[in-house]
């Protein structure tokens, strides 16, 4: 059983914000390296496991990987709150989004 409480373990207070930081923080969301992708690994490899034990480990594992997430989005509505359009235009974040028809 899990209790959820309405603040981060490890509190995230960025004060200046910062698009190009952003980007590069919003690739922990998913991808192979990303804590999506982590989690996910950690939550289907328990059902192959023989000891109870260890599936139990790897269900705290994977969901400590889903509160990852929590912050990783802390950071980047801190990083982008309060951001000119000019600001955010001037950043590309075309490599997040699935191609086109004309781009494959």
């Amino acid at each position: 059983m899990w209790n959820y409480e309405k603040r981060l373990q490890y509190p995230i207070n960025i004060s200046q914000p910062n698009a190009q930081i952003a980007q590069v923080i919003m690739s922990q969301y998913g991808g192979p390296d990303g804590e999506m992708g982590a989690s996910m690994r950690y939550l289907s490899q328990r059902f192959a496991m023989p000891n109870r034990q260890a599936m139990g480990m790897l269900t705290d594992i994977g969901t400590e990987e889903l509160a990852h997430l929590e912050m990783v989005a802390t950071i980047v509505t801190q990083l982008t709150r309060n951001l000119s359009m000019e600001e955010i235009k001037t950043v590309s974040y075309t490599h997040l989004t699935l191609p086109t028809n004309r781009e494959v």
